[in-house]
């Protein structure tokens, strides 16, 4: 655990990175404070304390954001592919160049272990680069109808001003993640960062501004209201895309009110991933994978491995080998480099993982390692390992976002495919066998939108991200995530 000298080392640290950055609103290119001068804290995860006072957006900033926005649009669209492409590559260079500052502040206010913050950075930065690519190859298509009358020709254009909601445990990527293709597709945008982790959507426009980015093409509205704040921007016609990233709940809930003006929508959801080890696979390859599908951002994503389904013939095996790799993580403030494990993000999310350890304990599981909050300042919950966790515990059918294992035995191909299945969610799972034939098979009976074949991570920002029932709809990353943000024009003509 954490020494005082670290946890003070901690303050001073995330007391530097947060200080450069302005905590106000930017709408039309300009900071300013919210119209009612209201503010929120932001606070460190590692000790409890206010990292920073932000300003917290009103629903009359919403309306000047989508002002900005729309005003901004026909420019931005009519912009060269080629202009557009090379602010977003000054924003890779230049986040690749301050990748330890924006490290830190990421830890500062999220939490994670700075090596989770480090991959975050560049992985986040990868988008700028892959769309600033993609900017200049929006392809359309023509042809001959079939019935030959006419031609058929397809243009991809900007779908509009874009609202882009993302969640705190990826603040960096999940806004790059959105920023990069509607900016390489021509759109504007209006980004509302989680009221968590606004600090890192405000350096990261401040960057691309640096980068050359026009006045009011990406406006930032923190808030701590933000149902009517993002009621208040889907509720005006000229906004035409919502793309969100957090819970099914909140999602389903945009997306009953985006049906309102018919607003094209992507949702990026919930997730309970299952982790399938059949006896015949690579056991050190598969805890390999199981601690970077697990313990990446300390358990707190999406794509985090929710649940362990293991062959009966190796679980004993399995668990004690994934004790042994989850007992050795060092847990402590992020900021520090030898820190493996940080805090949850707050009491909330530390309260619900307590809550789930406890439930499956008294349903039986047995408590391998873990499971003991610890005292002191922080939002700290150790590495947990559970087995023999019965089949209708809470814990294997909601979304854990914490550094915790079960672990659950089944004895055939069709039990493992069908544990897999037993959620209402699907947007990734793992698989881990010997047998390619057998790996293929399963991956394409179990119903997620991302299967990890003998592999721990599937995010990249050259593929297709998303998943499937209520994990949401549409994909991000790839060529997919850049044609979200556009509107297929086709046009019917002879020559």
């Amino acid at each position: 655990m954490d020494t005082t000298e670290s946890r003070t080392r901690h303050r001073e640290v995330v007391a530097a990175v947060v200080a450069p950055v302005d905590p106000q609103l930017v709408i039309g290119g300009v900071r300013r404070p919210a119209s009612d001068g209201a503010t929120f804290d932001v606070l460190d995860p590692a000790t409890g304390g206010v990292l920073a006072a932000v300003a917290s957006g009103t629903v009359d900033d919403a309306r000047a954001c989508v002002d900005a926005a729309a005003a901004a649009g026909p420019g931005w669209a009519r912009t060269a592919p080629r202009k557009r492409s090379e602010v977003l590559q000054r924003t890779y260079q230049l986040m690749v160049a301050r990748a330890e500052e924006l490290a830190l502040l990421i830890t500062a206010e999220n939490g994670k272990a700075l090596a989770d913050a480090r991959g975050e950075v560049l992985y986040s930065a990868e988008f700028f680069r892959w769309y600033a690519e993609e900017a200049v190859r929006i392809r359309g298509d023509v042809q001959t109808a079939p019935g030959g009358a006419n031609n058929i020709l397809v243009l991809h254009q900007p779908v509009g001003v874009a609202l882009l909601v993302t969640p705190w445990n990826f603040p960096a990527a999940m806004a790059a993640r959105k920023i990069a293709p509607a900016l390489a597709a021509g759109c504007t945008t209006i980004l509302k960062p989680a009221a968590e982790t606004p600090l890192t959507a405000l350096a990261l426009v401040a960057l691309m501004e640096e980068a050359g980015l026009p006045a009011g093409v990406v406006n930032v509205l923190p808030s701590a209201q933000p149902g009517p704040v993002v009621s208040a921007v889907l509720a005006d016609p000229r906004v035409r895309k919502l793309s969100f990233t957090g819970s099914t709940t909140v999602g389903r809930t945009l997306l009953h009110q985006a049906n309102e003006h018919i607003v094209n929508c992507s949702l990026e959801l919930g997730g309970n991933a299952p982790f399938v080890v059949f006896a015949d696979a690579d056991l050190e390859a598969a805890i390999e994978g199981a601690m970077i599908a697990k313990m990446r951002n300390g358990g707190e994503a999406c794509t985090a491995a929710n649940r362990f389904f293991v062959e009966e013939g190796i679980a004993a095996s399995f668990s004690a080998r994934l004790v042994q790799a989850m007992g050795s993580l060092t847990m402590g403030p992020g900021s520090d480099p030898s820190v493996d494990v940080g805090p949850l993000v707050n009491q909330a999310a530390r309260s619900k993982v307590e809550s789930l350890v406890t439930g499956a304990v008294t349903g039986g599981a047995t408590l391998e390692l873990g499971g003991e909050t610890p005292a002191g300042e922080g939002f700290y919950y150790p590495p947990t390992v559970l087995t023999g966790v019965a089949a209708d515990a809470e814990i294997l059918h909601t979304e854990i976002f914490g550094p915790v294992a079960p672990v659950v035995t089944f004895t055939t191909e069709d039990e493992a495919v069908d544990l897999a299945n037993d959620t209402e969610y699907g947007l990734v799972a793992y698989v881990y066998t010997g047998d390619l034939a057998r790996g293929l098979r399963v991956s394409e009976r179990i119903e997620a939108g991302m299967v990890g074949l003998n592999r721990g991570l599937v995010s990249d920002p050259a593929a297709p991200f998303g998943g499937v029932k209520e994990s949401g709809l549409g994909r991000e990353g790839g060529v997919e995530g850049l044609l979200a943000f556009t509107e297929s024009k086709y046009i019917a003509l002879t020559w």
